[in-house]
């Protein structure tokens, strides 16, 4: 069964607990909006980050908010390369054990031994989009973008919660390698 969604490219950007960001921006630092995303309460703010590895850094890295319970960056394997740090593929949230690498803010730095991820292509949707795309929690499904390089993409994990809205989320390797520019249809595919 094909049915029509949205796709979102998940450039690099990271997830900053309050202590991090502290130490990054300096003491009582809060983050602003400066564009809402898709999912509901979720932002990208003004500020940036560097992230430094054995072999090169990356600059300009978006913080995204609201603080997180624990610190996590999300980069494509391209970057994962560039940085010369082998972050292993993970849903979002499942850091322990994850890459290691330096971060760099306006007032501070911190290493960090846990947090670095290239993360799992998934799909968010909340209760009800569940029940009409006939999916569950933790399934896998394809994604097929049409256009002149198109490509399907299987293992995109279906994650759940009430303030999802469905969106299927790739990183920017990905959507290179479709030539995805966000006028192509997407499908979902299910058994």
């Amino acid at each position: 069964m094909k049915k029509e969604i949205k796709v979102e490219v998940s450039a690099r950007h990271a997830h900053l607990t309050k202590q991090d960001l502290e130490a990054l921006f300096g003491e009582g630092y809060e983050l602003s909006v400066l564009k809402d995303l898709s999912q509901i309460g979720q932002f990208a703010s003004p500020d940036t980050i560097k992230l430094v590895g054995p072999k090169g850094e990356l600059e300009h890295v978006r913080v995204l908010g609201p603080c997180r319970s624990n610190t996590q960056i999300e980069i494509s394997r391209t970057d994962s390369y560039h940085l010369g740090v082998m972050a292993p593929l993970r849903l979002s949230g499942k850091i322990i054990g994850s890459g290691a690498i330096k971060l760099v803010g306006p007032k501070g730095e911190l290493e960090l031994n846990d947090g670095l991820i290239v993360p799992k292509r998934h799909v968010h949707m909340n209760p009800d989009q569940v029940l009409e795309y006939g999916v569950t929690e933790g399934e896998n499904v394809s994604i097929e973008i049409e256009g002149p390089r198109s490509l399907t993409f299987n293992e995109v994990e279906v994650r759940v919660h009430e303030d999802f809205e469905t969106a299927v989320h790739l990183d920017t390797d990905e959507a290179n390698a479709a030539g995805y520019s966000g006028d192509q249809t997407a499908f979902l595919i299910t058994k």
